[in-house]
């Protein structure tokens, strides 16, 4: 499929990591893909680092994580990989915090978080890294916004967000921090809240039309896109199920105010669990859950430009649960869950006159 200026979408595979895993946490680094973490077969978190060397294609096995755990952040910050919070080995959430020292090949511990936490949205912004949200040992969704100050090694407390939430997807634009979406337990979150990093303030945007688990994001041009996901059903219809469903919102940050898409323009297929990126002018959608026993192998990207979904190649491995990562004109998808934790590195390129 052609972007329309002379280059196509294709997938490039990659040799599958040495260990198999979900919820692993991923970074880029100087050529370098880190793998960290996560949960292996036996379901357990993982102490496990491994990177891919992108340009000889092999994979090299890195000291072990300090503290073994699944769904952590990480923010790259120079020649340094930071890696908080998620959930350790006995299920808890972890406040540790560890930077890896990419060259000296070893990890060194920092100032934990301020309180445990899982699910924590990350943001880098001119050598700061920005923790919004979580959960805590309590289950209950925090609030807290915390600024790593890594000079000082210290974490300082900033206005806390108006909905505590864990799980968000978070976006930097301008001098914004944009939070979207994320759960509450086990309910979806639909409010979509603006930090000014300057003047330290939250904006209260309009709510999300529809309330969603499992939904992708992305911003591209000026809007934001929340796709798919497992609708869940009203407060007062007992008797409906959550369903996967093909809904596509987007929210202009010019005028302020959501759309959501008709029938003609929503995704292909219905899905939840799935990666989303912004790639060649596209919102794409990648694998996934839906209606289907095993997990999605198709890809669909929404043209900016052409107003339409249109159909991509399919992933090699139908995955859901994967981590991603979007390096220039690559989306890397990476591990998740096929019939099992997988070893599975493969990226969504653009490439010239295909």
């Amino acid at each position: 499929m052609a972007t329309g200026g002379g280059r196509a979408f294709a997938w490039q595979v990659f040799p599958p990591m040495p260990t198999c895993r979900v919820y692993g946490t991923v970074a880029y680094q100087d050529g370098h893909l880190f793998v960290l973490g996560g949960c292996g077969r036996a379901g357990l978190p993982l102490d496990t680092a491994e990177t891919l060397d992108m340009a000889s294609h092999t994979w090299l096995a890195l000291a072990p994580l300090p503290t073994a755990r699944a769904g952590a952040a990480a923010v790259v910050l120079g020649k340094q990989v930071l890696v908080m919070g998620g959930v350790d080995e006995g299920q808890s959430p972890v406040a540790a915090v560890e930077a890896f020292l990419a060259d000296e090949g070893r990890w060194e511990r920092r100032a934990t978080l301020p309180q445990a936490a899982m699910g924590v949205a990350t943001v880098e912004r001119d050598g700061m890294v920005y923790a919004l949200g979580g959960m805590g040992p309590d289950t209950a969704p925090q609030a807290q916004v915390r600024v790593y100050e890594p000079r000082r090694d210290c974490w300082l407390s900033l206005p806390s967000m108006p909905t505590p939430c864990y799980g968000a997807s978070t976006f930097l634009h301008g001098n914004k921090i944009y939070v979207l979406g994320g759960r509450q337990g086990k309910l979806p979150v639909t409010a979509f809240e603006a930090f000014d990093l300057e003047a330290r303030t939250w904006t209260r945007h309009p709510s999300l039309p529809s309330r969603r688990a499992f939904a992708g994001c992305a911003m591209a041009e000026g809007s934001v896109f929340s796709l798919g996901g497992l609708q869940q059903p009203g407060p007062h219809n007992f008797y409906s199920r959550p369903h996967f469903v093909n809904t596509v919102e987007m929210f202009d940050l010019e005028h302020g105010s959501w759309t959501k898409m008709p029938r003609s323009l929503r995704m292909r297929d219905k899905r939840a669990d799935f990666v989303v990126g912004s790639l060649g002018g596209h919102i794409v959608a990648i694998g996934g859950l839906g209606n289907q026993p095993c997990p999605l192998g198709s890809v669909e990207g929404f043209s900016l430009a052409r107003r339409r979904w249109e159909a991509l190649p399919a992933i090699p491995t139908a995955r859901c649960s994967c981590s991603s990562l979007q390096v220039g004109h690559q989306l890397f998808v990476i591990g998740g869950v096929a019939q099992g934790p997988s070893q599975a590195v493969e990226a969504l390129c653009l490439r010239d006159g295909v």
